[in-house]
């Protein structure tokens, strides 16, 4: 049902139209919104569907391009060298980039002010999902199966997602075998399919859920999760791991301040509009949280300073 209705919400955002904002910049050209992860999961999802409402919104140009590769450490890679005049924005998400940034950050060819950041999305609720028919029910079944195969395939497609199964696998001897994706979906798929007997994933599992065709583990946030309260966290099943990831969006350094303000201010009504509500709404089962560019460059610095002292 969450499907065909995603499906249906993203069909008709060409439908309706609505007067440009009234700002004074304007691109010259189509702006072309990267997306740091592959088609078909949620970031993908949340991308496509806002630029086509600002595009409805502003009647500006909005052309989505995938450029997928850890954990989106390649999309700002390539970010870094872009014009910026506005022409290209980027939709990331925090925790694989922060990340990224402690762990191998003088081998990155950027930093955090790198980057201008124009506003969020919202925060995913992580899980950590199995086939339904798999014989065990929670992270310490998970592990205990594990063991006693020689090891299991388990995917992921961030950091943060492959540093929690690395230190589940020291704490435990789990000897869970990593397999790199490039999406929510293709985890998904993996799981359904055979190849992997677990995954990370945070939101397309959820309509697969409710049809039984997968379960829920654990959640991989500091909480449980809205549609699945009776899920513990990994901190609740013993082990003192989880991340907090924002959906985000930044721009090169160097824009300039009309351009920075006239593009956040479209990505806030975008946000703000009941299309992008639903898909948060009814695919992730979150609602939207804009912190704006301020508030933005604030969550990631200080989620730097966590992360620093995390591993630490």
């Amino acid at each position: 049902m969450l499907k065909n209705a995603i499906l249906g919400i993203v069909a008709g955002l060409g439908l309706a139209t609505a007067p440009a904002l009234g700002n004074d910049w304007a691109p010259s050209g189509p702006i072309e919104m990267q997306i740091g992860f592959g088609a078909g999961g949620e970031t993908d999802t949340l991308g496509r569907v806002i630029a086509s409402v600002m595009e409805e919104q502003t009647g500006w140009s909005i052309v989505p391009q995938n450029k997928p590769g850890g954990g989106g450490v390649a999309m700002f890679t390539g970010l870094v060298n872009e014009k910026p005049d506005g022409s290209v924005i980027a939709l990331g998400v925090s925790m694989p980039i922060l990340i990224n940034l402690i762990l191998r950050g003088d081998k990155l060819p950027f930093k955090l002010d790198s980057f201008e950041y124009l506003g969020t999305v919202t925060r995913a609720q992580l899980a950590i999902i199995a086939k339904a028919d798999a014989p065990f029910a929670d992270m310490k079944g998970l592990v205990d199966y594990s063991k006693a195969n020689g090891g299991v395939p388990v995917a992921f497609d961030a950091k943060p997602q492959e540093l929690i199964l690395r230190a589940i696998n020291e704490q435990t001897d789990a000897n869970f075998k990593l397999i790199s994706t490039k999406s929510s979906a293709e985890m998904l798929q993996f799981v359904l399919g055979g190849q992997v007997m677990a995954s990370f994933n945070a939101g397309s599992h959820i309509q697969y859920l409710e049809k039984g065709d997968v379960k829920m583990l654990a959640s991989a946030n500091d909480g449980r999760h809205s549609y699945a309260q009776d899920i513990a966290t990994l901190r609740e099943q013993g082990f003192d791991l989880y991340v907090d990831p924002y959906f985000y969006f930044a721009a090169p350094g160097g824009i300039s301040a009309e351009a920075k303000t006239a593009i956040s201010d479209a990505i806030a009504k975008a946000v703000n509009s009941e299309k992008v509500r639903t898909i948060v709404e009814n695919a992730m089962l979150t609602t939207v949280q804009n912190l704006g560019p301020d508030g933005t460059t604030k969550m990631l610095n200080d989620g730097l300073s966590s992360v620093r002292g995390l591993f630490k």
